[in-house]
């Protein structure tokens, strides 16, 4: 039983530790130093979610009461980590414009009449 509970608590760990920088990957890619680091450390932390959480599936535990969720949250932890590796950097991923550019080219037309 301790090794389900020492499962639990590393998969809580790195899946919340993952969490943390994906919300603050903003913050974090202000240059381009600190945003690979960033990119680097949410990998490896997804895969190490990942492994924690098919390695608590095998090993009989549980999670949220489910014992097939921990299976459906490592897929989707490798697919974090995966994705976690791209450099979007500069790039218009959206391809449609954001407010502060509609509001930029609504001045621009209003200047040019």
């Amino acid at each position: 039983m301790e090794l389900v509970g020492l499962l639990e608590s590393l998969s809580a760990l790195t899946c919340s530790g993952s969490f943390l920088i994906w919300m603050s990957i903003g913050t974090l890619s202000r240059t381009d130093k600190s945003e690979k680091i960033a990119q680097k450390i949410m990998t490896i932390l997804c895969f190490s979610a990942a492994i924690s959480l098919f390695g608590l599936y095998f090993a009989g535990g549980n999670l949220f009461g489910s014992a097939n969720f921990a299976r459906v949250l490592a897929v989707v932890c490798i697919a974090v980590g995966v994705s976690a590796g791209m450099n979007i950097k500069g790039e218009d991923i959206q391809g449609e414009s954001n407010p502060h550019d509609l509001m930029k080219m609504r001045r621009e037309s209003e200047e040019k009449e």
